[in-house]
């Protein structure tokens, strides 16, 4: 099963301002996140609470987290933002 990634601005935004080296790392739990694969513990994922309730995120690195939200009823993954902790939220 596969889930259609659907990006925001403020991804897209953060996405074009990371270093190659770090795009390589987040495609690749993009990936793993649209073929609904458990990410390894390293990564810390976790669901969100508060005004996130519904979103989940995860630590590409330390300090460059991704929040994104599955939505199992019409298969969409949506990347709503990346970043370090001061610019996510």
């Amino acid at each position: 099963m596969s889930y259609k990634i659907t990006l925001s601005k403020k991804y897209k935004q953060n996405y074009k301002k990371a270093n190659s080296k770090d795009r390589i790392l987040i495609d690749k739990i993009v990936e793993k996140l649209a073929n609904d694969e458990i990410l390894e513990p390293k990564y810390k994922d976790h669901a969100l609470k508060g005004n996130y309730i519904g979103f989940r995120e995860c630590h590409i690195k330390p300090d460059l987290l991704l929040i994104y939200r599955k939505n199992n009823d019409i298969l969409e993954l949506y990347l709503a933002s990346l970043g370090n902790h001061n610019n996510t939220f």
